[in-house]
């Protein structure tokens, strides 16, 4: 068992690297101002379907959706490209996320921040 898991994060790791490369390339357009960023690939166990997680910062929500729209209509491509690069058996179906776990930590230090600081009296 702890095979497949060690073979499941090598192939994780593999996918995230490469899309990452491909981004790199091939931006979204209207990421122009943004910071678009691979955060994590997950990829079932039959290698078939692989949930990708993608962090934006900064732009507004609407400039964010269209970087996910971008992304799905690049989805193809970049198959293509890890069915050549990784040579799988199967090449996995990409589906992206929003991953906001930076956004949400962002806001967190702004409360803080924000927040009276008590005094040592």
């Amino acid at each position: 068992m702890a095979e497949k898991v060690d073979r499941l994060t090598r192939v994780n790791e593999l996918i995230k690297r490469e899309l990452a490369n491909f981004m790199e390339k091939f931006p979204p357009a209207s990421g122009a101002n943004m910071l678009v960023s691979v955060t994590d690939v997950n990829t079932s166990v039959d290698l078939r379907n692989a949930t990708v997680s993608i962090s934006i910062f900064g732009g507004t929500a609407g400039e964010r959706n269209e970087v996910f729209r971008e992304l799905n209509k690049k989805r193809m491509d970049m198959q293509r490209v890890l069915a050549r690069t990784l040579a799988f058996k199967h090449t996995p179906v990409l589906a992206f996320k929003p991953d906001r776990r930076l956004e949400l930590g962002d806001r967190v230090l702004a409360m803080l921040n924000e927040a009276p600081e008590k005094s040592d009296e």
